[in-house]
């Protein structure tokens, strides 16, 4: 079965890919270049591919060949508002590399680097307007407007290192979990879905987004095969869930040392071992994981009462998969 699921979600991605090439379109060269670096390097497509996959979840098979295009088009808006906000984040970060890359801001700057972000913005926009759907509008705006406030609020906590879980949580919602939500939203939207499956693909979308950058916090520790340089969030500082669990029953040695390692401003490999080591002796990694499984369980709950086929089953794939996910 994990065969044919993986087969059905290469196709979609096939499709997915053939219309962001097609719809990136500006006239000017260099916005093609910066926007093509950060679009196509590597990216899971776990956006578009959620709306697409939400919208069949209630569509027939025998859909309109012009519906399906405008499914497709509508899905890579996503990714667009995705890219910005990557852009924005590197400047923020002041970031060496993104996805195994130098980051678009070493190689432009950080003035250009931000306006192509804000043109990705436009463009999703832009693309969210061809609908003509007042509902799809007030989901892609309210969005972009909660991105925006958690971008702020990632930049504001930058330097707490007595950050709590309620605050993480809220700082992840806005800049990781909102747009998922949004992705499954408008995919039920644009499938017919009635208010009540509208809300319940919003809640599958929200809890999928907080797992998913649980899990993406967890990898910058545990994986070398993110695709992005190990130990980032370590280097810039960052407190996530696995310090703030780790932080909550470790000694005072061990909390001050973990809390001054955070704050040096040049740290090692044998720095950031030293973190690692402390971290998990005090089960941040391990109670982060349950934290990751629980939000899932709350995901896949939401599908219970939807439609029986094929799709249901894929999103249930794909939340089991960005679970155990690697990198």
């Amino acid at each position: 079965m994990d065969k044919e699921f993986l087969k059905i979600i290469k196709s979609e991605l096939d499709l997915i890919e053939t219309t962001l090439k097609n719809y990136l379109d500006s006239q000017h060269p260099f916005i093609n270049q910066v926007s093509e670096y950060i679009i196509f390097s590597g990216g899971k497509r776990i956006r578009p591919l959620l709306t697409v996959l939400s919208a069949k979840l209630f569509l027939s098979e025998d859909l309109d060949s012009n519906y399906l295009e405008t499914i497709y088009r509508t899905s890579i808006l996503f990714e667009y508002l995705h890219a910005a906000t990557l852009l924005h984040d590197d400047v923020v970060d002041s970031a060496e590399f993104r996805r195994g890359r130098k980051a678009a801001r070493n190689i432009w700057g950080n003035q250009a680097t931000i306006l192509v972000g804000d043109y990705l913005y436009a463009k999703a926009l832009r693309l969210a307007s061809l609908l003509e759907n007042i509902k799809i509008m007030d989901v892609i705006t309210q969005t972009t407007l909660l991105m925006s406030e958690g971008e702020v609020l990632q930049l504001l906590n930058l330097d707490n290192f007595f950050l709590t879980e309620a605050q993480y949580e809220e700082v992840i919602f806005r800049k990781t979990a909102v747009l998922i939500s949004a992705c499954c939203e408008v995919g039920a939207i644009l499938g017919g879905a009635d208010e009540r499956e509208c809300l319940l693909l919003k809640d599958f979308g929200k809890y999928l987004g907080l797992a998913f950058q649980i899990v993406d916090d967890l990898l910058d520790y545990l994986s070398e095969e993110t695709g992005k340089d190990l130990g980032k969030d370590f280097k810039e500082g960052k407190v996530t869930l696995p310090v703030i669990y780790a932080l909550k029953i470790a000694s005072e040695e061990e909390k001050n040392t973990l809390l001054n390692l955070l704050k040096m401003p040049d740290t090692n490999k044998k720095d950031f071992e030293t973190a690692k080591k402390i971290i998990e002796k005090n089960k941040g990694f391990t109670k982060s994981k349950e934290r990751a499984k629980h939000y899932i369980n709350l995901a896949k709950n939401c599908l219970k009462n939807l439609p029986n086929n094929l799709y249901k089953d894929l999103l249930i794939f794909i939340s089991d998969y960005l679970l155990e996910r690697k990198k």
